[in-house]
């Protein structure tokens, strides 16, 4: 996990930017995990809904994969449809935000688009990005045993995931339980940095690997 720099407000609560002007507030917290398929993002999501002491809200982008009707497409279609959908996730969470509830996200971040949509999206003092990781040969064992993806997406996917390489606070399933993993992310929450990595992020030009498919 990443050391702590500075205090700040409690989960949940109103929290002025660095460069804001004075008395701006903004909404709720954002808990922004992102891992590759397979990582424990959904694990740890659920356990930071029985850890925190405020109410809040899992968000992951497979529930609204799940809402889709289903019907023969072309690659191009698909591609189109599955990009609408993940710009309709981001600007759901943004909007859940936005009306000050606490929101704990469940993101795959291997196309870089998808990053750069959710910094212009998310008040970047609001955001706390965590990385969740997991060795590859735990993930191929986990892939292989839930047996509802694709053999090596997360082998592929682990690279673009983490490209960008900036976090707040990082966890390995590998060797943390989730529980644990939540704990560590609830003990961070109070003393999370400023600047914090949404904003160092959205100061600096990104770059990462090009995507998966």
């Amino acid at each position: 996990m990443t050391g702590e720099r500075s205090a700040g407000p409690a989960p949940g609560a109103d929290r002025s930017s660095s460069s804001a002007e004075p008395g701006r507030t903004t909404g709720g917290l954002i808990i922004f995990l992102n891992g590759t398929s397979s990582s424990g993002k959904s694990s740890i999501a659920k356990e930071l809904l029985a850890v925190l002491d405020e109410t809040c809200f899992h968000m992951p982008v497979d529930a609204f994969h799940a809402m889709r009707s289903r019907h023969e497409l072309t690659e191009e279609q698909l591609h189109v449809v599955l990009r609408h959908t993940w710009m309709g996730f981001h600007r759901a969470v943004a909007g859940m935000a936005a009306a000050g509830n606490t929101v704990v996200v469940d993101h795959v971040l291997s196309e870089p688009w998808r990053l750069r949509d959710c910094l212009a999206l998310f008040p970047p003092q609001d955001v706390v990005l965590v990385g969740v990781h997991c060795p590859l040969p735990e993930l191929e064992r986990r892939e292989q045993a839930r047996g509802d993806r694709p053999p090596g997406l997360a082998a592929r996917q682990i690279n673009q995931v983490h490209g960008h390489g900036t976090y707040d606070i990082e966890c390995d399933t590998g060797s943390t339980s989730p529980l644990d993993c939540a704990r560590q992310i609830k003990t961070f929450l109070p003393r999370r940095p400023a600047p914090t990595a949404f904003e160092r992020l959205r100061a600096a030009p990104l770059t990462v690997p090009a995507a998966v498919s």
